[in-house]
């Protein structure tokens, strides 16, 4: 058994918990990252080649300073590490006038002074004509959104990490951890007992081991994801094509233009999750959902509706507001966690990585984040 001192451990190297460490190793802090499986794995909430990056938050305009800062820090990070992690394509909202989706998106633009556009049917028809779309659909058109690659960034920010001296160990799960009586932690594997000055918990579904205050607050659930042969791939090209989040009466999809693989990526329905217990091995999403997709893609993208080339599934966290949770574990200030993203937070992470290596700096973070503060009434 060895035992190890650090600046900052953190648990779980995935979308958060690697952009934690690239943010803390570049303050020159000794890091340490602990990943229960395999860098890039496929048991969580980032694989799949890519995630959408929206600008234009339906979900609250108190969400678009820290995407916005998401959006530059991708861009960064990319030219850092010498790969493309951030492709701008923009992005569309499509729902029934009236529903809310697209006057919340509006109102996000409005509120930050977002560039944007909304179409009609006609108009979204003439732009992007894959869609078939019913009547008194409108789209909230903002031009800077795009997605991210997933993997990449994942791989890009751990590399950057240890170009500065961070430790990535795989394989290693946190087992437990205990607060010490200086103010700092200790943290215990199979391998060995590491303490350090501060604590950073990014374990996704797994993060009620680490934060049991968050077992009554968190359910873990599964989504599908599929890519399906084309008729028309050039209509799908990333300079033909904006992701989507679309809105019908089977539920909300989201969808991407071709990217480093032959089919159409589609994902959802977005609220016809299933529960599951992440520590179930099998990934493989359920024929109710792979139904559902199918269906999206024969009444409304056609062209895409083609024999399924590849189908995942992955995890979510889900708060009861549908909102992140950020903030230190009760009683314990040198401990904080990023969870509960509820299918809208990978945009997000090299922000929050940020905004984590802030709070194990100084204790402050640039952004208001009572939103998304573990005691919050909606939560």
């Amino acid at each position: 058994m060895t035992s190890q001192s650090y600046d900052v451990i953190v648990a779980g190297v995935g979308a958060m918990g690697s952009a934690a460490c690239w943010h803390l190793a570049r303050r020159g802090l000794k890091v340490l990252g602990l990943e229960r499986f395999d860098l890039g794995h496929a048991m969580g909430s980032s694989h799949g080649l890519n995630r959408i990056i929206r600008l234009a938050y339906f979900e609250g305009s108190h969400y678009v300073p820290i995407v916005r800062r998401a959006h530059e820090l991708w861009a960064q990070t990319g030219t850092e590490a010498g790969m493309q992690l951030l492709h701008v394509t923009g992005s569309l909202d499509l729902a029934p006038e009236g529903a809310g989706m697209v006057e919340s998106s509006l109102k996000s633009c409005l509120d930050h002074g977002l560039a944007h556009d909304v179409l009609d049917g006609k108009e979204i028809a003439r732009r992007f004509p894959a869609f078939h779309l019913p009547a008194g659909h409108l789209g909230l058109w903002q031009p800077d959104g795009g997605f991210v690659a997933s993997e990449k960034a994942i791989y890009a920010h751990v590399g950057l990490a240890q170009a500065r001296g961070g430790e990535i160990r795989t394989s290693e799960p946190l087992l437990d951890w205990a607060p010490t009586a200086d103010g700092g932690v200790t943290v215990r594997t199979e391998r060995g007992t590491y303490s350090a000055g501060r604590l950073v918990i990014t374990s996704g579904g797994w993060i009620t081991d680490a934060v049991p205050a968050l077992a009554p607050k968190l359910r873990t659930v599964r989504q599908a994801i599929g890519w399906f042969a084309t008729r028309k791939p050039e209509l799908f090209r990333q300079d033909a094509f904006p992701v989507f989040i679309l809105t019908v009466e089977e539920g909300s999809f989201y969808g991407f233009p071709l990217y480093e693989h032959p089919g159409f990526k589609l994902g959802g329905p977005h609220f016809a999750r299933e529960p599951m217990d992440p520590r179930e091995p099998d990934r493989t999403p359920s024929p109710r959902q792979v139904a559902m997709i199918r269906e999206c893609l024969a009444r409304y993208l056609p062209d895409a509706a083609g024999d399924p080339l590849t189908l995942k599934g992955c995890v979510y966290t889900v708060s009861p507001d549908e909102d992140f949770v950020i903030d230190a574990v009760p009683g314990v200030p040198q401990a904080v966690f990023a969870s509960c993203c509820s299918g809208h937070g990978f945009k997000f992470a090299s922000a929050i990585g940020e905004i984590l290596a802030d709070l194990s700096t100084s204790g402050r973070s640039a952004f208001d984040l009572s939103p998304f503060s573990l005691g919050r009434p909606a939560a």
